[in-house]
């Protein structure tokens, strides 16, 4: 049963509720998790637009999103001079320390010469303070918002990261991916428990789920800092995370490793017991110290949640979908308890998924699976038809599918509309695998109860 395929067959023509977003909506996330950075998408106002009722749906935050304002005279004679009023307009009104230039479609099908515009802007204000001007390539024909994302920080790094001169012993790089604030949090709590000064890149913990203002700020505080990126290539070692990402020719970490000679640790997603394991084994091998007691206890205590619950989740079947790395940690993770993800869907097309899967999946599992790339919710509701599911796993978008199959929904990854605190739900380590057992567990004892005839109070 075990297939990938990148087309299935359709009985409609068009893409009918993607299971991706666009490219650049990665990329304006990254620019936002970097401390005084303002994100300016060279294209219509449209694109800004979408991205910013996105964002803001899932964070619950405010988010500012520049736009070189597209028309139709634009399309034809090209964006130069739009770029070019948008970037004085955004240095006169935020005094950004950094600009992250993300190209559109539009502006990438006309074939704008983005380098070239910022070029003969910085060369215009050659005797004024000018702060780094990022561009970055992120056509939305051309891979997801997970693309746009890692794109984002590999050409940031390329940009910013200043020559070596010493390489800090106590210092790394992270590259975790695009997981939710309180999972960044978490992971920040772990490096300084290890005795790690890191330059966590993006880090949008603050920027993205601050606290309440009392009057509005147009650029949030929080953030990476522009020297610690400066200083990426003095790292003792960077950590990327994500077995997809891993396998890909170009990456931050990867350009890292070749420019300066920083030791590349690859990890997947540390969902579950299993990567969470290899995550931590790093951190020992780049401390010299071993893991603190307080996460020894924590996955003591998942490991007795596991056995608690193994009965309520063991056997059961699960439809998995979003982007590819987050199937797989979560895939990973749902075979520690027992349960089958019998079918794993992203809107990705790395042609890596399938491969990704058989790795990590012992192969009595990945043989009741069923594994598919570049889909949308019509896609996935038509295979879903003759399957036998208990639980679905992933983001929003999925709900109406969901809904029309009684079949309950536990939310993970992004986006998160139609709940309060999607962007704080805790996925990685010990305690995120916590977090999503409990859930899952419950969310079927629930669905049990609703659908008995009698119910119960006590189990």
């Amino acid at each position: 049963m075990n297939t990938a395929r990148k087309k299935i067959s359709k009985n409609h023509t068009s893409t009918q509720n993607p299971c991706k977003l666009c490219s650049p909506l990665g990329a304006s996330l990254v620019i936002r998790g970097i401390s005084g950075a303002v994100p300016l998408l060279h294209g219509s106002q449209g694109c800004s637009t979408y991205i910013r009722r996105y964002l803001i749906s899932h964070f619950k935050e405010p988010i500012d999103i520049a736009s070189s304002n597209f028309g139709e005279d634009t399309a034809i004679f090209g964006g130069g001079a739009n770029i070019k009023i948008a970037l004085e307009n955004i240095i006169a009104q935020y005094q950004p320390e950094m600009i992250g230039v993300a190209t559109t479609c539009l502006s990438e099908t006309i074939g704008d010469d983005v380098n070239m515009f910022i070029y003969e802007f910085l060369k215009q204000r050659k005797e004024i303070p000018t702060p780094p001007i990022v561009h970055i390539s992120t056509p939305s024909y051309s891979g997801t918002h997970i693309t746009g994302f890692h794109r984002a920080n590999l050409e940031i790094v390329k940009t910013l990261a200043a020559e070596k001169t010493t390489t800090r012993k106590d210092h790394i790089n992270v590259f975790a991916g695009m997981l939710s604030t309180a999972d960044l949090r978490y992971l920040k709590e772990i490096f300084t428990d290890f005795d790690l000064k890191h330059m966590l890149l993006p880090d949008y913990s603050q920027t993205m789920d601050g606290t309440l203002w009392q009057q509005y700020q147009k650029i949030p505080a929080g953030g990476t800092t522009i020297d610690q990126i400066k200083d990426a290539g003095n790292a003792s070692a960077s950590l990327q995370m994500g077995r997809i990402l891993n396998s890909e020719s170009e990456s931050a970490a990867k350009y890292l490793n070749e420019t300066f000679d920083v030791p590349s640790y690859e990890l997947g997603l540390p969902i579950g017991i299993k990567e969470t394991d290899r995550l931590f084994e790093a951190l020992e091998e780049i401390s010299g110290k071993p893991t603190p007691q307080k996460y020894v206890e924590e996955r003591g205590r998942l490991v007795d949640a596991y056995v608690d619950g193994h009965k309520y989740v063991n056997g059961l079947k699960a439809a998995l979908y979003g982007e590819e790395d987050l199937v797989a940690g979560l895939a990973s993770f749902l075979s520690e308890i027992g349960i089958v993800p019998v079918l794993c869907a992203s809107g990705g097309e790395s042609g890596r998924l399938e491969s990704t899967l058989n790795e990590i999946m012992d192969k009595n599992i990945s043989e009741k699976m069923k594994i598919l790339e570049g889909m949308d919710f019509k896609n996935i509701e038509a295979e879903v038809e003759s399957m036998s599911l208990e639980l679905f796993i992933g983001n929003s978008k999925g709900y109406s599918v969901t809904r029309r199959k009684e079949i309950p929904l536990v939310r993970a990854g992004f986006p998160i509309h139609d709940r309060i605190g999607g962007q704080r739900i805790l996925h990685v380590g010990y305690r995120g695998a916590q977090n999503l057992f409990d859930q899952i567990a419950n969310t079927i004892l629930d669905q049990r109860q609703k659908t008995s005839d009698i119910g119960y109070s006590y189990m």
